[in-house]
């Protein structure tokens, strides 16, 4: 059973939040500050963590910053760009604000739990015309192949293994890094480019979107 740490100080919003995760089979573990949240993630393992952001002690923006490694989905009433591009800029993984549905909710959540590796095995990536080879970094498309650096293999390969997901520039520089050390924020948007000029150059469309200020994701 997952363990979910339910960081929220208003205990009408924690107990709904905790009814809906126990009835969907989550084990929920509960802080209302942020001291307390901190001291239980010292003592304890997490598979997810719902932060809110305006918590008594230490706010939940700090909180961010010290958590490596626990899928972080912020809830919050504060609905502004800003506040969003930066928890996203700060390592949070999703975001929602309240008030919120359970079931985008919980769908948000299963996001977050899938396995990492699920397509480690598979001996290539899928997307429309897109095809990216496991075994000699070469992509397909509409059967023309293209060659790719090996970094411009990760990066695609990350972007095609969450393809409805927003990854942002932080964190798809720390998945390329277990691949390839030739990359950092300033070659990230280079090689992005090389990887849509050769895409473009075969389908004449654009299958790469850049979300302004946080990251990058395959176009629907």
């Amino acid at each position: 059973m997952k363990k979910i740490l339910i960081i929220e100080d208003d205990n009408s919003i924690h107990n709904v939040i905790e009814e809906l995760l126990q009835t969907n089979n989550y084990s929920t573990y509960n802080a209302y500050s942020g001291t307390e949240a901190l001291l239980l993630l010292e003592k304890e393992k997490y598979d997810l963590i719902l932060l809110d952001l305006m918590l008594p002690g230490i706010n939940g923006e700090e909180i961010i910053k010290k958590i490596k490694d626990i899928p972080i989905i912020v809830l919050s009433a504060k609905a502004s760009i800003n506040d969003k591009v930066n928890c996203l800029l700060s390592g949070a993984n999703d975001y929602i604000t309240k008030p919120f549905d359970g079931k985008e909710l919980l769908a948000r959540i299963e996001v977050q739990l899938r396995p990492k590796n699920r397509h480690s095995n598979l001996e290539t990536l899928k997307y429309k015309d897109l095809e990216l080879l496991n075994d000699n970094h070469t992509l397909l498309i509409n059967n023309n192949k293209t060659n790719l650096t090996k970094t411009e293999y990760a990066i695609l390969k990350h972007l095609l293994l969450n393809p409805s997901q927003v990854i942002t520039k932080n964190k798809l520089l720390d998945l390329v890094s277990m691949d390839t050390e030739d990359c950092d924020e300033n070659s990230l948007r280079v090689h992005i480019s090389n990887i849509r000029k050769k895409i473009r150059d075969c389908t004449k469309k654009e299958y790469i979107e850049s979300i302004w200020g946080i990251g990058f994701k395959m176009k629907e």
